[in-house]
């Protein structure tokens, strides 16, 4: 029988904490998730999400504990910076310099750069390579920035809320697009979004944090599967643990046998109760 070889995490996390004084944005996390994933990130404003990402490729060194991305310490050198490729929020790129700018200068500084690739999916996206990118719209300037960064050839591709300001079909063809590269690339993403639409169209990984910590990560269809929506009108639910009760239901992880009249949830409902745990914890 063949050796097959153990990839390293894309991500794996031990305590890690990043603090800005007095202030923590990111406390004790722990988590690992396996290459072939794409992860969503979501938590409320503050929860960190910005923060870890920033860590992720390099930009911030943690306070504490211990981060490494595809089995490496985060841009530990030129040759593990490109196999990371990063869409910051807003999807920013230079208003003065034309599309073809763009893939010229990409290609100058990235030797795995795939020209072919660039220009195939500027084509698809119907860019004009003359256009300046100040007189794109977001849709498009979303698109360039998603093709500079995968035209490297990445084996993980990193974005922080870069549809969070597009109209409904300009993001319904960027996650398009990035379903389409991830799978073309044999690569590993982390998408931040506030919106679990569009999480639960994509990701099949989630990371949420709450509180600045690390509320909830798994597997999408297996967390799941171990979580139900019950009834309460009985009294509360047995055969599990309730993260959330709400009027006459409760979302509840459940233990070995199921309890009575259990439902399935949606990934929104996993999430809010999630979140709406970790929001009662930090007020009280």
């Amino acid at each position: 029988m063949p050796h097959q070889e153990i990839l390293p995490p894309v991500l794996h996390a031990e305590g890690l904490t990043k603090k800005y004084g007095r202030r923590t944005a990111l406390d004790g996390a722990d988590f690992s998730v396996p290459q072939g994933s794409v992860v969503g990130l979501v938590g409320p404003n503050g929860a960190g999400k910005s923060t870890l990402l920033h860590m992720a490729c390099g930009l911030l060194e943690p306070t504490s504990g211990r981060l490494r991305v595809l089995g490496e310490r985060p841009a530990a050198n030129p040759a593990h910076l490109a196999r990371v490729g990063f869409v910051a929020q807003n999807a920013p790129v230079y208003g003065t310099f034309s599309v073809a700018e763009h893939l010229r200068m990409g290609a100058r500084m990235n030797p795995s750069w795939d020209a072919r690739l660039a220009e195939r999916r500027i084509t698809r996206a119907g860019l004009d390579p003359a256009q300046k990118a100040g007189g794109l719209s977001g849709g498009q300037r979303a698109q360039l920035a998603l093709t500079v960064a995968a035209a490297k050839r990445p084996d993980l591709l990193i974005f922080d809320e870069p549809a969070a300001a597009l109209d409904p079909l300009a993001r319904e063809g960027f996650l398009k697009s990035l379903t389409e590269f991830v799978a073309e690339l044999g690569a590993s993403a982390v998408l931040s979004s506030h919106l679990l639409g569009d999480v639960e169209q994509v990701c099949d990984h989630i990371i949420l944090l709450g509180d600045s910590r690390v509320q909830l990560t798994g597997n999408v269809r297996e967390l799941l599967a171990v979580h139900r929506r019950v009834p309460t009108r009985g009294g509360p639910p047995v055969g599990g643990e309730v993260i959330r009760a709400n009027g006459e239901h409760a979302i509840v992880r459940i233990g070995a046998v199921p309890p009575q009249h259990a439902a399935p949830v949606t990934l929104e409902e996993l999430v809010l109760a999630y979140m709406t745990r970790a929001a009662g914890e930090v007020q009280r």
